[in-house]
C-alpha cells in the first residue's frame, strides 16, 4: 500500500466531511432551541453533528501530521529563500500568517467581514429560534413532568389528562419530557404545546402600567429577544421603559435586542434584567 496516496486521499475525504459538518453547524439552532424542538437534518441532532465534527476532525488533524511527515522536503522548499537559506518568514509564509492574524484578530475586535459571517450565523440562529419556539427555561426537556408542570405552574393532573387525550404515553411523573417524547415519537416541545391549556396562573394586570408580573429571573432566549417583544409580553409602555432607561444612562432602540444594548452600555442582558427589572418594580409600587 501507498501510505502517501492514502493520507492524501484520507485528507481530501475527511475535509469534504468537515465542510459539510462546518456548514451544518454554521446554521444550526442554538443548543437549548434544538434540544427544545428535536432538530434534525438527515436524521441526526445538533449532537450527532457536533460529535461527527469533533472525531472527524481528529481524523483529519492525524492525516495532517503524517501529511506534513511525507511531504516535509517541499515544505522545507516553500520555506527556503533565493539563497537556498530555509527560513521560516519567507514572503509566503508571512502572508499566510498575515491571513491568519487578520481573521484571528478581526474576529475577536468584530471587524467586517469576519463580523459579518459571524452575524449570518446568528441570523440563522435568531431565525430558528423564532421558527421553533424557546424553552421556557434552560434545559427544560431534561426536567420530569412533575417538575416541569410545577416551575411552569401546570396543574399536573389536568396535564396528565391532555396528554392520555391526545395518546401519549407517560411512563410516569418522573419521566422527562424528553424521554416522554422520544417514546411517543415527537418533541419535548410539542409535549409542552399538549399540556399549555393546564396552567393555574391567570395573567392579572398590574395598576397603572398595564403589565402582567414580571419574572424574578430571565427567560431562556432572553438576550435574543428585542426590547420591543420584551415590552409587549409583559404589557410594559415600550416609550416609557425607554425613557427611564435613558435616566439611568442607558439608551436602548425599540428593534433592537437585549444583547445588543447591554453591549453598547457595557453591561451583560443579565445586568440589563436586572435594571428592567427594578425600573418595573419602582413603577409598581
Amino acid at each position: 500500500m501507498n501510505m502517501k496516496k492514502i493520507t492524501s486521499m484520507t485528507m481530501l475525504w475527511t475535509l469534504v466531511v468537515l465542510i459539510l459538518n462546518s456548514l451544518i453547524l454554521y446554521v444550526v439552532p442554538e443548543g437549548r432551541v434544538s434540544y427544545w424542538a428535536d432538530w434534525r437534518f438527515l436524521g441526526l441532532t445538533k449532537t450527532h453533528w457536533g460529535e461527527q465534527h469533533t472525531t472527524v476532525g481528529f481524523l483529519f488533524l492525524f492525516a495532517g501530521l503524517l501529511h506534513i511527515y511525507y511531504n516535509w522536503k517541499p515544505i522545507l522548499a516553500y520555506m527556503k529563500n533565493k539563497a537556498r537559506q530555509v527560513k521560516v518568514f519567507t514572503v509566503p509564509s508571512n502572508i499566510g500568517l498575515a491571513l491568519t492574524v487578520i481573521f484571528v484578530v478581526g474576529t475577536y475586535f468584530s471587524i467586517p467581514p469576519m463580523s459579518t459571517i459571524v452575524n449570518i450565523s446568528e441570523h440563522f440562529k435568531d431565525a430558528a429560534a423564532q421558527k421553533y419556539g424557546e424553552p421556557p427555561y434552560g434545559h427544560a426537556e431534561s426536567s420530569s413532568l412533575k417538575m416541569f408542570t410545577k416551575r411552569e405552574s401546570l396543574d399536573f393532573d389536568k396535564s396528565m389528562e391532555l396528554l392520555e387525550a391526545a395518546g401519549i404515553k407517560v411512563s410516569g411523573p418522573k419521566a422527562t419530557l424528553k424521554e416522554i417524547a422520544t417514546d411517543n415519537n415527537s418533541s419535548p416541545q410539542h409535549i409542552y404545546e399538549i399540556i399549555k391549556p393546564a396552567s393555574e396562573l391567570s395573567l392579572e394586570a398590574v395598576p397603572n402600567t398595564g403589565a402582567v408580573e414580571f419574572p424574578d429571573a430571565p427567560k431562556s432566549g432572553w438576550g435574543n429577544k428585542k426590547l420591543s417583544v420584551v415590552c409587549s409580553e409583559y404589557g410594559l409602555e415600550l416609550y416609557d421603559i425607554i425613557k427611564k432607561l435613558a435616566d439611568k444612562g442607558i439608551s436602548a432602540e425599540a428593534d433592537a435586542k437585549i444583547k445588543e444594548i447591554a453591549a453598547e452600555n457595557d453591561l451583560e442582558p443579565m445586568g440589563l434584567f436586572e435594571v428592567l427589572h427594578e425600573i418595573v418594580n419602582m413603577t409598581v409600587n
